[in-house]
């Protein structure tokens, strides 16, 4: 099963979960790869993934389109007067899909960012049809940023294979120290997976039954 991952913001730590999910599905005997449709800046997130990625990838397929200037991809694209191809995305996407058994999509910034000048984040994820992996970072605010985006993915009819809280024992104050909690409350029927300093995460929740029983099996 692949995997949408998008963030909260701009930000949480999405690359750096996408990475760690490289990492334990590969553990796992998936042979898994990243994509970054989308840069826009420097292309370092996508060549991190590509270094996290099982071999047979190359960087022109994990980050289609690389726009320069660092900011929301609508606006990068004008600045540099050049249309995003999103077929051109699509097409990757499938390739990578025949030849790898999981993709973990990274989108870029956050799940309303806008991608043209009628299409968002959201939609792209929309047309894909992929579970969606929602991270965001342990921090105050994130309770609120996390329903909006859970909101807004299921009223765009796709499923959130779960939320993903980034750096849950990072430096606390007193809303990092009940972040988890409550989410947990809040969220029923939701994966949770807390991410920390001190323990491997286990992201079996999120693949759902292919990935458990491989795991189960190792």
């Amino acid at each position: 099963m692949s995997l949408f991952l998008t963030g909260t913001g701009t930000g949480v730590g999405k690359t750096s979960v996408a990475i760690q999910l490289l990492h334990w599905l590969r553990l796992h005997g998936i042979r898994a790869a990243g994509m970054k449709p989308i840069c826009c800046g420097d292309r370092e997130d996508a060549r991190r993934l590509l270094a996290a990625s099982a071999e047979g990838i190359s960087i022109e397929e994990l980050n289609p389109i690389w726009l320069q200037s660092p900011v929301a991809p609508s606006v990068a694209a004008q600045i540099e007067q050049v249309d995003i191809d999103l077929g051109k995305i699509r097409n990757c996407f499938r390739n990578l899909s025949e030849r790898f058994d999981t993709v973990i999509v990274e989108g870029v910034g956050g799940w309303l960012v806008p991608i043209t000048a009628d299409l968002f984040v959201s939609d792209f994820a929309k047309q894909l049809d992929l579970p969606v992996a929602i991270v965001a970072e342990n921090r105050l605010g994130c309770l609120n940023h996390v329903l909006l985006t859970l909101e807004s993915v299921q009223r765009h009819g796709l499923v959130c294979a779960g939320v993903i809280l980034n750096q849950a024992n990072g430096p606390t104050d007193l809303a990092q120290s009940t972040n988890e909690t409550e989410l947990r409350r809040l969220l029923a029927g939701i994966n949770l997976v807390a991410i920390d300093e001190t323990s491997e995460p286990d992201f079996a929740e999120v693949f759902g039954g292919s990935e458990r029983q491989i795991c189960s099996e190792s």
